[in-house]
């Protein structure tokens, strides 16, 4: 059941177009993992989104 979950996400991302505009950012990839994570639920309306704050180095 929670393989089946995972790849039903999985399709979902690479619907969305997600692997093609694959930029390495930290909000990317959370993104796609929040996708993955979310499974059918994707096609239920729920559009999961994430946005990184990598803090920069003090001078």
């Amino acid at each position: 059941m929670l393989v089946a979950w995972l790849i039903v996400g999985t399709l979902a991302a690479g619907q969305r177009d997600y692997y093609t505009r694959f930029d390495g950012s930290c909000a990317t990839i959370a993104t796609i993992g929040i996708t993955w994570a979310s499974g059918p639920l994707n096609y239920i309306g729920l559009n999961p989104t994430a946005d990184c704050k990598v803090p920069q180095p003090s001078e």
